[in-house]
């Protein structure tokens, strides 16, 4: 059996494609022990740099720090998806000055760098911190959803789309009962991976003075005088990090196999015809 792209291999093949990945998997591991090798003979895993992790006031620190930027995300995620809306459907207007203004706003804020965005409306528009960094999110991750959310809708079998419209729906009718509830489902994997961007991001606050998680850890690595545990803090920050963006993923995994159980979306069972089906006209099916 063969694919449109590609040969299917054979066993000689795939045995090379393990051999392949065991060395791989060699070199990856011999990667990770000689990285730990080097921190363990720099001393990063001497009790004198974990010691101040150990104190109440350091961890409400980074608890603070975690809130923050778990608010400053909760606000620039839900900003992001309501403009990333408005914007596309914009775009899918059947008016042409809406369609270009909507278009210049979406290609603007795509192209403008997000740390510039951030810093032009603290410092030259005078705003606080968190409102500074969310609307610099909000502008830039909404502008990449306007163009996610547009892409999904186009991504539609256009036979549906004229099958509504010759059913006599309107097109609000037709956007949010036919073309929105197909295009979520292909839409999910980039929205949540804009998402996850729109979490690290939060991490640029700390250069407008935000105290969120990274600007918590800044603190402790270059304020405190514990022998600047940099990389004890790198090592705590990171995995916090990791398991925030993974559990934004199997949220989008969660949502998926829920969707696909739902009654609305799932194909209808059709009985198989029998001999004593009627036809069109009224009149019995002839015996085969």
């Amino acid at each position: 059996m063969t694919t449109a792209l590609y040969d299917v291999p054979g066993p000689r093949t795939r045995q090379r494609h393990r051999l392949y990945g065991l060395g791989g998997t060699v070199v990856i591991l011999a990667l990770i022990a000689w990285i730990i090798y080097l921190l363990f003979a720099s001393g990063q895993f001497v009790a004198a740099k974990w010691t101040p992790f150990t104190y109440t006031g350091i961890q409400e620190l980074l608890l603070r720090g975690l809130g923050n930027t778990l608010k400053a995300f909760v606000l620039a995620a839900v900003l992001s998806l309501a403009l990333g809306a408005v914007l596309a459907t914009g775009r899918l207007s059947e008016y042409r000055i809406v369609r270009w203004v909507c278009t210049l706003l979406v290609e603007f804020f795509r192209a403008m760098p997000v740390l510039v965005m951030i810093f032009f409306i603290y410092v030259a528009l005078k705003v606080e911190p968190l409102p500074a960094l969310v609307a610099g999110l909000t502008l830039y991750n909404g502008s990449v959803l306007a163009e996610v959310f547009r892409s999904g809708v186009h991504s539609v079998d256009r036979g549906q789309r004229e099958a509504a419209y010759a059913l006599g729906m309107r097109k609000t009718q037709v956007m949010t009962h036919v073309l929105v509830p197909q295009a979520v489902r292909a839409m999910l994997p980039a929205i949540i991976s804009q998402l996850v961007v729109a979490l690290k991001d939060t991490s640029l606050g700390f250069l407008i003075t935000y105290e969120e998680f990274l600007h918590a850890g800044k603190l402790i690595a270059s304020n405190l005088d514990y022998d600047l545990p940099f990389i004890p803090v790198v090592m705590i920050i990171s995995p916090i990090y990791i398991g925030m963006c993974m559990l934004l993923s199997w949220l989008a995994n969660w949502v998926s196999k829920r969707q696909k159980r739902n009654p609305k979306v799932e194909a209808v069972e059709v009985a198989a015809p029998e001999p004593g089906t009627l036809l069109p006209g009224g009149r019995p099916k002839p015996p085969a």
